[in-house]
């Protein structure tokens, strides 16, 4: 084996892997067994943090950077003069393997650009899983991206091996993919998502009757949508994500800000600011859907179609729905206190539990968990509440701005210039 070439491919391949962020793993159920290496179960793999707060790793890599589309957004596209690099399936097997022995990763993320055509990619993706999982006995996370226009015949066998599959919309909306990837359709990467949720839909009935029916992508699927490449507004991209979530069950939508690297004329310019804090909003506007209550046309409507850059989006809804408020913690049902802005599901929940065995007042909300120099303003107690006086202020927004701060704030500082 050279391995001199083969760190080089390491390089190429896990930088252009770098840009797909959809690497979390929530859900993963696949326990080990005696004589088995690795174990998704615990924890699941992410490339960020679980939610008790422990960071995990995985092997992130393309297959293949070779691509035959030239999509004007991608650094892997086929008219981009970069260093093209290609992993055999034995290559990568032996990397997960051998990184797991030594504690360097947890579980593997492979993609890949597609050479030749969708199922002579996917077939190779598969057989990397297929090969780790029979001849390696290999038990850890495995993330397999879906190839768009892939087979159902593959598709089946990658639910089958991989924890969970998943397909980057890339662009939110059909016209902007076409204006930039005019070779792609979206057709092309809703057939194996279809397939992949009718599959965990037969796997979740066949459960119910036959307790060891094989595993079909434990841990579902997700996508990604690329944001600020083209010109959709934030109202767009949630009511695409809303539309995903409630017809494919997808487990995660992730966005990821357009980082300029390619000069194009449809593209933003190489000097545009990666949008970071727009991400950022739409995540929380996710997080809203999901976990809060929120319908999309809540949190945005045609006259508001782009996010507030200044506050969150639950407290932007506050500001603009002031009527709703102040909320009384001792007799307000669950969803509403959801909706009081720095007042997250658990604290809530530990609210509804606490108010039946005593009143609660101010000190309470802070030992509860309570973001309190923002919910404050929204609430009331029995013993009443002095901050109420500024619920009607003009300058209650200032107020609340002044009172938080952002961690997009000064985030290049002079320290990091020193590495």
């Amino acid at each position: 084996m050279n391995f001199d070439r083969l760190k080089e491919k390491l390089e190429i391949l896990a930088d252009a892997a770098k840009y797909d962020v959809s690497c979390s793993s929530s859900g993963g159920t696949r326990k080990n067994k005696k004589g088995a290496l690795g174990d998704s179960s615990v924890s699941g793999i992410c490339h960020t943090y679980t939610e008790d707060g422990r960071c995990v790793s995985l092997l992130k890599i393309l297959l293949t950077n070779h691509c035959i589309y030239d999509c004007a957004y991608c650094v892997s596209r086929s008219s981009n003069d970069i260093k093209r690099a290609a992993f055999t399936i034995e290559e990568v097997v032996d990397l997960t393997i051998n990184f797991y022995r030594r504690n360097y990763i947890e579980g593997l993320f492979l993609s890949s650009g597609i050479f030749k055509n969708a199922d002579t990619t996917m077939e190779r993706l598969v057989r990397v899983a297929k090969k780790l999982r029979l001849e390696e006995n290999f038990n850890g996370y495995i993330h397999l991206k879906s190839i768009p226009g892939a087979s159902d015949e593959l598709m089946q066998e990658a639910a089958l091996y991989a924890d969970r599959l998943s397909i980057n919309l890339e662009i939110p909306t059909e016209s902007g993919l076409k204006l930039l990837a005019p070779e792609k359709n979206r057709e092309d990467m809703l057939q194996p998502m279809r397939y992949i949720q009718k599959g965990i839909s037969q796997y979740n009935d066949e459960k119910k009757i036959f307790r060891k029916t094989p595993k079909f992508a434990p841990a579902g699927q997700s996508t990604q949508m690329i944001v600020g490449a083209t010109n959709e507004n934030d109202l767009q991209i949630i009511k695409v994500a809303d539309h995903f979530y409630k017809n494919f069950n997808l487990k995660r939508v992730y966005y990821s800000g357009y980082v300029p690297v390619l000069e194009d004329k449809r593209l933003p310019s190489l000097t545009t600011e990666v949008p970071m804090l727009r991400e950022n909003r739409l995540y929380q506007s996710d997080w809203l859907m999901r976990f809060y209550g929120f319908k999309a046309e809540e949190i945005l409507d045609p006259h508001i179609p782009f996010l507030d850059l200044e506050v969150d989006p639950k407290l932007s809804w506050a500001l603009r729905h002031l009527d709703q408020f102040p909320v009384n913690l001792q007799n307000a049902d669950y969803q509403m206190i959801l909706r009081i802005p720095g007042i997250g599901v658990k604290t809530a929940q530990k609210i509804v539990s606490a108010r039946r065995f005593q009143v609660l007042n101010m000190d309470h909300l802070k030992k509860l968990g309570a973001a309190v120099n923002r919910a404050r303003y929204f609430i009331d107690f029995s013993a009443g509440n002095a901050y109420l006086k500024y619920l009607t202020d003009k300058n209650l927004r200032k107020l609340l701005i002044g009172g938080s701060s952002s961690k997009f704030h000064n985030q290049f500082s002079q320290q990091l210039s020193l590495f």
